[in-house]
């Protein structure tokens, strides 16, 4: 997909943080964008900003956790534009804490969220696109977290392990068919966004909002704060969806980690005495 101008881009999740930053990239790629976010302020904020800048946005509220709220945005795209090309799986939320103190609430939010609204993406979209026979990329927004499980962060960690294992599975299901249509796991490390609070935006079946920093998830705050720019992020899952790239990273600060725990699976695979 080297020639972006013109096309479809739709980001859930899109008012702020990595989402915003994917927005601003295609934008300077002269993408057309279906924002979404379940935030209505900041998503009409966000939607302004690039209209002042000349871009052409459509925006929508969306709760991804809804199948039916994902097939009404899904609706509503191709209703004005008769077509994706890019979909950003993208809206996620945070929780933590040590594994038997996690209250069940946040486990149903942060899946419901996090793996449950790729789910609706993929069931609203990927169908559509297929069918319209033009070259897409599906973005799924997982983290090193689903190569890398760290203390304090089970319902995220697990989330973000099934995003890696859902995009990979969809490439795989996508290349059988010969599909143009392919997919993209955007595994960021530490970008400057809101995901430690975004307690704000949990709805009242879970327990309702907390403004507070989720500091139980065992992420130091200003590693967060210190983290990388989300249009750094935007631009590379740019490249990456021009590229089709599988995967895209952020940098290759935890690549060491990642290949230490395949290096301890590999020992453990060939310490097993096979019969015979």
């Amino acid at each position: 997909m080297n020639d972006l101008a013109g096309k479809i881009a739709v980001i859930t999740g899109g008012a702020s943080g990595i989402g915003k930053g994917m927005a601003e990239a295609f934008a300077a790629h002269g993408m057309k964008l279906v924002l979404s976010d379940v935030e209505k302020a900041a998503l009409h904020a966000t939607a302004g900003e690039l209209r002042e800048a000349g871009v052409e946005v459509l925006e929508a509220e969306c709760d991804v956790r809804s199948a039916e709220s994902v097939e009404a945005l899904a609706e509503r795209t191709y209703e004005v534009y008769g077509a994706a090309h890019v979909v950003c799986n993208n809206a996620g939320v945070g929780a933590g804490g040590p594994l038997w103190e996690v209250p069940m609430n946040d486990w149903k939010w942060v899946l419901e969220v996090n793996v449950m609204g790729i789910v609706h993406g993929i069931a609203a979209f990927v169908p559509r696109m297929i069918e319209g026979g033009d070259e897409g990329v599906i973005v799924n927004t997982a983290s090193m977290a689903g190569f890398l499980s760290g203390p304090g962060m089970g319902p995220y960690n697990a989330s973000k392990q099934a995003a890696v294992a859902i995009t990979e599975t969809l490439a795989y299901d996508l290349m059988m068919i010969g599909s143009k249509v392919s997919a993209t796991a955007l595994c960021p490390g530490w970008v400057n966004t809101k995901i430690l609070s975004s307690g704000r935006n949990r709805p009242a079946e879970f327990g309702g909002a907390v403004e507070a920093p989720v500091g139980e998830m065992g992420l130091p705050l200003d590693v967060v704060a210190n983290g990388h720019p989300p249009r750094y992020v935007g631009d590379l899952v740019v490249a990456a969806v021009r590229a089709k790239e599988l995967y895209c990273f952020t940098d290759d600060e935890f690549g060491e980690i990642v290949e230490g725990r395949f290096a301890a699976v590999r020992a453990r695979q060939k310490s097993v005495a096979l019969p015979g």
